[in-house]
């Protein structure tokens, strides 16, 4: 028998995951445009657009289950852009250390959706489970676009 109910807790840690996305994204936005690498803001922008896209699939899950989406992120989230910020400002206006910060988030992120979807499938409908299938394709085309611009960025 399938299963028709969804895990809201399950959910909100993919929502925290995308809040995560959000802010790094939104932090890298911030050191590109301070460091004058202005030609990054439109992709980072997307991305968070992309996350916002994604909690929007997402919220009207929690929502049949009697809960509320979380606008919280992950303690990790947190600390990934604080070392994020730290990094970028050391090593100056480093094109290649900020790429390679976001795609550690993307790769935290992927990482995340995974789990989610190899561990918890029987505490999701099948429903969230192609939700969230396709989200995490979306995100890997992302991942892939983040790597080949930093493979490309000189240092």
């Amino acid at each position: 028998m399938e299963n028709n109910i969804n895990n809201p807790e399950i959910i909100n840690d993919i929502i925290k995951i995308n809040n995560d996305r959000i802010e790094g994204y939104n932090k890298a936005i911030e050191l590109a445009h301070n460091h004058g690498l202005h030609e990054l803001e439109p992709d980072f922008k997307k991305y968070v657009e992309q996350s916002q896209s994604f909690i929007a699939d997402l919220t009207p899950y929690i929502k049949l289950e009697g809960k509320e989406p979380t606008d919280a992120t992950m303690l990790s989230g947190k600390l990934f852009r604080t070392w994020m910020g730290i990094k970028v400002n050391v090593t100056g206006n480093d094109k290649k250390s900020l790429l390679e910060s976001c795609e550690k988030g993307e790769d935290a992120f992927k990482a995340t959706y995974k789990k989610v979807l190899e561990e918890d499938t029987d505490e999701l409908t099948p429903n969230v489970k192609n939700v969230l299938t396709m989200q995490l394709n979306k995100q890997l085309e992302a991942h892939d676009n983040i790597k080949m611009l930093r493979d490309n960025a000189s240092l």
